[in-house]
């Protein structure tokens, strides 16, 4: 937490906020929109990991039982994140403090990650940054002890029943006015020589304001950007303007995008109730999944006075405005293509998944719009809204009918509201992508080929029958262009998470790919995963890595 910079920011960013309300107060009781929503599901972006926020029981208590079940699960009055954000503590004898909700997201099929404030003291000095002789950062020769410290929190976590997706090298390490510095130059050599012994996904930098300077060595160097799995960023007072990063378009194929701290628009005390004020969350993740192509949206404190969790463990505003997004766009879901900004004051974006569609709807302005919204590559025969504005939260409303593909809803004034319905593939565009069934013209090893479960497309699925080294290999996977490719298995896993490496063309590009329940062998989920292929003939193979593996039904390839 910063105290200084992040709270000027903060400020600037509520004028701002107010200066918009003013902005939109001349409109009528209820507007018409400007032009159609229109959503080509066919057209996918990224893949959505999920939304949480950070639990540091170091720091503040620990969440309750009670306020676990109400943070990871998805029921009425449930926030249902899916990603939690714990601290590595430079003191070992405090790794205990970080089990209990940990060990709760992961039964609630949550995947975990971790970031570190500062190394042990045994490893840090003292240098002189600009005047201050006091500022910390890492000796130069305890690197790979440094390493080593971080695989031993991988390690103990692991045996504690939490298999991290990944550890984080720092903190903000650009604005450490109360932890270890690092520069770039001193970060990127940590990605070259040490990153790799590290035993888990790798993220790095985690820039406090999503500064380019801080990433831009790790993409622009072979080595450190083969060490680094996730590209970590925070954003506070950064400008949507600055959420695009094409330098990652371009060099971060088969690599993740993940958004890792943030409170927004303030962090005012006893504000998580404040509205329309609590509607810019979900205005701020829009933004950060449109402009962003971020795959995670994870907050700050998740129980605070500003939080989505207040103190007395109840959902707040600004949590249900998060919960539009993280109650139904679940963990590999894919974002696709949608008119972003229909209306003036309009916001919309797109997602699908296990057979669901996903309409996230902001309306920031002070009157309703009717908004016409047309899917295109496939369709639904009706949607849920589910609306969260001044009054109501996340609250279902009655479902709306798709006629030809198309459907009118009512956005109230300054409020979120979420379509939801069952899709299925239209006739009506040409997204290109094709299937591979998983039990023909692949080989199989240690795999077999099933139909004792029901709900699988084509002649059956195949079951891995060992926990390492099962695979399954498709020989003939054509892409006419050269590219990152969306890759969409089919599958089906009765509980708890398991993990396959990803190898394209006999390269490993995906380690311990996370395949989260489904609830039932019979009830079958997708997970999608970005990989780089060649033109032509291409082999993709996934390999048991310690679990058996999910029962896999088909792979899908589209193009980005």
């Amino acid at each position: 937490m910063k105290t200084g910079l992040r709270k000027s920011i903060s400020l600037l960013l509520a004028c701002v906020t107010a200066l918009s309300c003013l902005l939109t107060t001349s409109y009528s009781n209820e507007v018409s929109a400007a032009s159609d929503a229109v959503v080509n599901l066919s057209a996918e972006k990224q893949l959505i990991r999920g939304f949480g926020g950070m639990n540091h029981p170091v720091w503040t208590t620990d969440l309750t039982a009670a306020q676990r079940e109400t943070v990871f699960g998805n029921g009425n009055n449930q926030l249902g994140f899916s990603v939690l954000r714990i601290h590595v503590d430079e003191d070992p004898n405090n790794w205990y403090k970080e089990l209990p909700t940990a060990q709760s997201a992961i039964a609630h099929g949550a995947i975990v990650f971790a970031t570190p404030w500062n190394p042990p003291s045994s490893m840090t000095e003292t240098f002189n940054r600009n005047g201050d002789t006091t500022a910390k950062r890492l000796r130069y020769d305890k690197y790979a002890a440094y390493a080593q410290h971080l695989n031993d929190f991988v390690t103990y976590m692991k045996n504690n029943g939490v298999n991290l997706y990944a550890i984080s090298v720092q903190n903000e390490p650009d604005y450490a006015h109360t932890w270890t510095w690092w520069t770039p130059e001193e970060m990127l050599r940590f990605m070259k020589e040490n990153a790799g012994s590290i035993n888990s996904r790798v993220m790095a930098p985690e820039s406090f304001q999503y500064l380019k300077n801080m990433s831009d060595p790790i993409l622009n160097d072979a080595q450190a950007l083969a060490n680094m799995d996730i590209l970590g960023a925070h954003t506070y007072g950064t400008p949507f303007s600055s959420f695009a990063y094409p330098l990652f378009k371009q060099k971060g194929a088969g690599k993740e995008l993940w958004m890792t701290e943030v409170y927004y628009p303030n962090s005012d005390a006893n504000s998580a109730d404040r509205w329309p004020e609590a509607l810019d969350v979900a205005y701020h993740m829009h933004n950060a999944m449109v402009e962003g192509d971020f795959q995670t949206y994870v907050w700050w404190y998740i129980r605070r006075q500003y939080g989505p969790l207040k103190e007395d463990g109840t959902i707040s505003k600004r949590g249900y405005s998060m919960a539009q997004f993280s109650k139904f766009v679940r963990p590999g879901y894919v974002r696709v293509d949608a008119t972003k900004n229909p209306d003036t004051n309009v916001f919309v974006s797109a997602y699908k998944g296990s057979g669901k569609v996903v309409i996230v709807a902001i309306n920031r302005g002070t009157s309703a719009v009717s908004q016409r919204f047309v899917l295109q590559n496939g369709t639904a025969a009706q949607v849920t809204p589910y609306v969260t504005d001044g009054t109501r939260n996340a609250a279902a409303q009655s479902n709306i009918s798709v006629s030809n593909g198309a459907f009118t809803a009512q956005l109230p004034a300054q409020s979120v509201t979420t379509f939801v319905g069952d899709y299925s593939t239209g006739s009506t565009g040409g997204g290109s992508s094709t299937t591979y069934e998983a039990e023909t013209g692949t080989t199989l090893t240690n795999a077999v080929t099933e139909t004792l479960y029901t709900g699988y497309n084509g002649t059956g699925y195949v079951n891995f029958n060992a926990y390492s080294d099962a695979a399954i290999q498709w020989n003939n996977v054509y892409c006419a262009v050269a590219g990152t490719k969306n890759v969409k298995f089919r599958y089906a896993l009765a509980s708890g998470t398991r993990n396959l490496d990803v190898y394209v063309n006999g390269t490993k590009v995906i380690s311990n790919a996370a395949f989260a329940a489904t609830g039932s062998w019979t009830t079958w989920g997708e997970q999608t995963i970005q990989v780089a292929m060649n033109s032509g003939t291409n082999t993709i193979r996934v390999v048991t890595t310690g679990t058996e593996g999910p029962n896999i039904d088909s792979m899908n390839v589209s193009a980005q």
